[in-house]
């Protein structure tokens, strides 16, 4: 019989599951990360958040704007520290975990921007997600207007128009269909995402108990998808869970699309075989 995994002690994450939309986005990440990782400790990235922003503090308080608060922000983490993102990047699920970006200072768009947002939160600077399609962003949305700023590329500042030109350059989107992808995202969004990549990455790499764990955490967080219960059940078959995986497969295949029907039965009787030859 499958049984959802309980999440209770992650707790930010817990909170997304009850809807909850003060959710620490930071800790959130950092739960993800632990999957990896159950011995992880907090604290050591945390502390680090905390440091930096402390070093950042007085140039931001001298900043004659907002801008060069951020310029001072971006400098601080991409020339300082060395934060910023590369193609290789994109081919490690390390990428996606906060203490690892810090040590090898690499990571993809959503873990830097995560970084970035923690730091500047500190601060008291509210720099918020972007999910545009296919690079991750942040944006400022203060008295001198919206500012866009990519921690990929070392803390780039763009205005509007720069990053509608920037992001059409990369998708081929016209900019009538990205301008309402530049609204900022909540928290439930943005984990979402990072999920996604993961599960996308872990899949590619076949590591499927790590593919599960992250698939565990889709499911939790949209419980009414049938796509992410269905792939929860075929990484159960990769994973070799495979009573969990006829569990899986026999309730989706009650709601199933016609034309998936085929499909799911064929991976159906494939796992009632693997569980006799075990048996």
């Amino acid at each position: 019989m499958f049984s959802e995994r309980d999440f209770s002690a992650d707790f930010e994450f817990s909170k997304l599951l009850l809807g909850d939309s003060d959710v620490d986005l930071t800790i959130v990440a950092l739960e993800i990360a632990r999957d990896a990782n159950p011995s992880l400790q907090f604290e050591e990235t945390l502390n680090w958040i905390r440091a930096r922003a402390a070093e950042l503090s007085g140039r931001a308080a001298a900043a004659w704007s907002e801008a060069d608060s951020l310029r001072a922000l971006t400098t601080l983490l991409s020339d300082t520290y060395g934060l910023m993102g590369d193609e290789e990047a994109y081919q490690l699920p390390e990428s996606s975990y906060l203490p690892e970006v810090i040590a090898r200072k690499r990571g993809i768009p959503i873990s830097l921007s995560i970084l970035y947002m923690a730091v500047a939160k500190e601060i008291g600077l509210d720099l918020q997600g972007v999910a545009a399609p296919q690079h991750f962003l942040t944006r400022f949305d203060g008295i001198e207007g919206t500012i866009y700023l990519d921690p990929f590329v070392g803390g780039r500042i763009m205005d509007r128009d720069e990053v509608l030109h920037f992001l059409h350059e990369i998708t081929n989107m016209p900019e009538s269909e990205l301008k309402p992808c530049l609204k900022p995202a909540d928290s439930r969004a943005i984990v979402i995402r990072m999920l996604n990549n993961l599960k996308v990455l872990h899949a590619k790499h076949e590591d499927w108990p790590a593919a599960w764990r992250v698939q565990e955490r889709l499911v939790a967080l949209k419980p009414a998808s049938y796509e992410e219960r269905r792939d929860l059940a075929f990484i159960a078959m990769k994973s070799e869970r495979t009573q969990e995986a006829i569990d899986l497969l026999e309730d989706c295949l009650a709601e199933c699309p016609t034309n998936q029907t085929a499909l799911l039965e064929q991976h159906l009787d494939e796992a009632k075989r693997q569980l006799a030859r075990w048996n």
